[in-house]
């Protein structure tokens, strides 16, 4: 197994001294943001797919330092019901699948998006209870009407692109965000599509990371390494379902942290085992977004806690094989 980072963390420095800095840590990959809501600071899909050369370039400022590429990075909401927005998010997934497959890049990840209420809303509309009936009415026409037809024609998309991993991260606030509704999809548009698994989402909806592993077995396509600390006062008394801006962290009822600072070492390294045992054997990459330490000291101290969690080699064989 491998240790990388989100390079999301680094956009104020270049990409060569973002790629000198991370190697330095003793990193092996680097997941780049290109486009949706992780940016495109270390990578630009119009000019890379227009300049033979410049996409020589990247590839080598990432080759010539032993690194690999994880994935490509472009979560966005392509079922937004705004036009303009849904239609900027679709297209730059078909840029990054097309970079993707450019590059040699085997994965590629991105959110499962969430639609409005109806064909004329204006806002996407989540879902969190099944009752009233309405609900139903809701779900029914965001999966049948707009998930399963927009995924199935970009997995054709996808296949044709020699791109057969695209990673849904689980997150609230979108259609996918658990392993049942991660599997509905799959189930329904193709085995190209699976997870990003990031349990740092799991916490606070009560999920059990390890459990969930389990349930996922070969869907799980990559995987995001960030902690969340659920708060002892507030998620007792209120619950995960926490609308309080994130800069509140006092009021939160969970908060997302790095590495190691919202659940120990052990749990952790049961995580690892739990991928190692359903054969993930691809890269933990770290995400920083805590906000109670500066990125590179949370980024540096993932890393430690990550270095005594991760599984580098596979066993040989043992005695009684």
């Amino acid at each position: 197994m491998k240790l990388g980072v989100l390079t999301v963390l680094f956009g104020n420095r270049p990409l060569e001294e973002t790629l000198e800095y991370v190697k330095a840590q003793g990193l092996d990959a680097v997941e780049i943001g290109c486009g949706g809501y992780p940016g495109k600071a270390h990578c630009d899909p119009d000019r890379l797919l227009q300049d033979e050369g410049a996409l020589r370039a990247f590839r080598a400022a990432v080759d010539s330092r032993g690194l690999a590429i994880s994935a490509l990075s472009v979560h966005g909401n392509p079922l937004h019901p705004q036009a303009a927005e849904r239609e900027r998010y679709r297209r730059e997934f078909r840029q990054a699948v097309t970079l993707a497959s450019r590059l040699g890049v085997e994965r590629v990840n991105t959110f499962s998006g969430c639609p409005g209420d109806h064909p004329g809303a204006r806002w996407p509309n989540w879902v969190t209870c099944a009752w009233p009936p309405d609900y139903q009415e809701v779900l029914r026409y965001q999966w049948e009407e707009e998930a399963i037809p927009y995924w199935r024609e970009e997995m054709a998309f996808c296949r044709q692109q020699g791109v057969r991993m695209i990673g849904l991260e689980m997150h609230p606030g979108f259609l996918v965000y658990n392993p049942e509704t991660a599997l509905r999809l799959r189930e329904a548009v193709g085995p190209e599509l699976g997870v990003n698994f990031d349990p740092s989402h799991l916490w606070w909806q009560g999920v059990e990371p390890v459990h969930a592993i389990r349930a996922l077995g070969e869907a799980i396509f990559h995987v995001h390494a960030k902690d969340t600390a659920l708060d002892p006062i507030n998620f007792p008394v209120n619950g995960g379902l926490d609308t309080t801006p994130y800069g509140r962290e006092a009021q939160r009822s969970w908060i997302f942290r790095s590495v190691g600072y919202g659940h120990d070492l052990s749990v952790w390294r049961d995580l690892v085992s739990a991928l190692r045992l359903v054969g993930y054997d691809w890269v933990l990459s770290i995400e920083h977004e805590d906000s109670l330490m500066s990125g590179q000291e949370g980024f540096e101290k993932a890393v430690a806690t990550l270095k005594e969690a991760v599984i580098r080699e596979a066993p040989g064989a043992m005695w009684w094989a």
